[in-house]
């Protein structure tokens, strides 16, 4: 067996082992199943040579909802199978979280492995369906939960050290920006390698998340002052940003 990781795949190849991997679930989950489909890379056709599989195995309703994963490695390569009840998937694909504009790529447009019902088509409806007011509510959560704690984390790291742990902010306050500017555009990145360069040609962009996210892209975080600026700079645009679009960063009473 292999013992170093996954090894060189063609998507032919890929794609005869999601087939196997179909038959096998049917064998163990039979008639229960309403639809088998992949997801991630192999089903945008964007998997490159060490890529691994990530399927749903949708199963009809019943009492008791089922919400699991297998994921294994075989050696040469990796699988993930979502193993989930109609009723569970079409409500995670309808609900908006932080995440959103990275995780939930998946529900629009999955490969179809075993779908004679049309279950897939009824999932990407379900994606579709959030209102803007579910959209603006997690805004709010990654301005206040991720943005103004990541802001103190910089402030204080500034002044008390360590510096080591400024290049990790710097990151973080990219990914966050993103995801910001992803939910904000109702829009999904295609892979979480392309996160980064896609929100830059998002529009409506607040003042200096173009400089931190460039600069972690570049990778040249050894310079804490610079790193420091980069995220002050981003903070005060978020403030101007949400302000016009009538997004919460702070408010004047305590909400309970």
């Amino acid at each position: 067996m292999n013992m170093n990781g996954p090894v060189n795949i063609t998507r032919n190849e890929r794609l005869q082992t999601c087939q196997e991997i179909a038959a096998r679930l049917h064998e163990v989950y039979g008639a229960k199943i309403l639809a088998i489909g992949v997801y991630g890379s192999v089903a945008r056709g964007t998997d490159g040579p060490f890529s691994d599989i990530e399927m749903f195995c949708v199963l009809e309703d019943s009492d008791e909802d089922v919400d699991f994963s297998h994921e294994w490695s075989a050696g040469p390569w990796k699988a993930e199978v979502n193993v989930l009840s109609a009723n569970v998937l079409l409500h995670m694909a309808a609900t908006v979280d932080e995440g959103w504009p990275l995780s939930h790529g998946a529900f629009f447009a999955p490969l179809a492995l075993y779908d004679p019902k049309d279950f897939f088509p009824a999932l990407k409806k379900a994606a579709q369906s959030p209102t803007q007011e579910a959209f603006t509510e997690a805004i709010n959560g990654v301005l206040v939960g991720e943005m103004y704690e990541f802001i103190g984390k910089l402030r204080n790291a500034h002044l008390n050290g360590p510096h080591t742990y400024l290049p990790y902010l710097a990151m973080q306050f990219a990914q966050y920006g993103a995801m910001l500017l992803g939910l904000h555009h109702r829009t999904c990145y295609s892979t979480g390698a392309q996160v980064l360069p896609e929100s830059l040609l998002l529009t409506d962009r607040p003042d200096g998340y173009e400089q931190v996210a460039k600069l972690v892209m570049s990778g040249e975080l050894a310079d804490p002052a610079k790193i420091v600026a980069a995220c002050e700079q981003f903070w005060s645009g978020l403030h101007v940003w949400a302000a016009k679009h009538h997004y919460v960063i702070h408010t004047k009473r305590i909400p309970f």
